[in-house]
């Protein structure tokens, strides 16, 4: 008895996994917005702090701020004890527009989850797959910033900062850093 009882077990969980509940006529971003309260993952873009904080809806409508793992983008103000940066406002409105235009992210999250200032700390995914952590560093927008234990994917964020220098691209294009 036992054993059919576990197969069947085995049989419904790869049942499960196996469907597909998105429908390939209903336009992305609204499937998107359907998964969001199926799955605790996806949240909708709030308000934008800087270029790697910004604000999130959780699926009960709750605000969480969330802090980008691995990145340092440049202050647009004066906060905690770091100082305004001139190209701040340049990495805020990069963000910004694409966060804009991709209101629903997917957010994973590393072994710490909460910052010294109560962040919760995430890596962001956009509705195209698109890493947006690693985008903003290749896109000279922020810099390589890893805190142990959250290093998952320092390797990849290394590498999108050496393009970004080579390239001259975002906060490395006059050596503003």
């Amino acid at each position: 008895m036992l054993k059919h009882l576990l197969l069947f077990i085995t049989f419904l969980l790869s049942y499960c996994q196996s469907q597909n509940y998105s429908s390939s006529t209903v336009p992305f971003e609204e499937n998107f917005e359907r998964e969001m309260y199926h799955n605790p993952t996806i949240f909708k873009v709030d308000t934008f702090v800087d270029g790697d904080t910004f604000w999130v809806l959780n699926h009960e409508g709750n605000r969480v701020k969330i802090r980008l793992i691995g990145i340092d983008a440049p202050e647009n103000k004066s906060v905690f004890n770091k100082k305004k940066h001139p190209f701040g406002a340049h990495a805020k409105a990069y963000v910004d527009s694409i966060l804009t235009s991709n209101p629903y992210i997917k957010l994973t999250f590393d072994i710490d989850s909460l910052d010294r200032y109560g962040r919760t700390l995430a890596y962001a995914y956009l509705n195209d797959g698109t890493f947006l952590n690693e985008k903003i560093i290749r896109e000279g927008y922020a810099t390589l910033m890893t805190i142990p234990p959250n290093i998952t994917y320092e390797n990849l964020f290394y590498e999108a900062q050496v393009y970004a220098r080579e390239h001259a691209l975002g906060i490395w294009k006059d050596s503003i850093q």
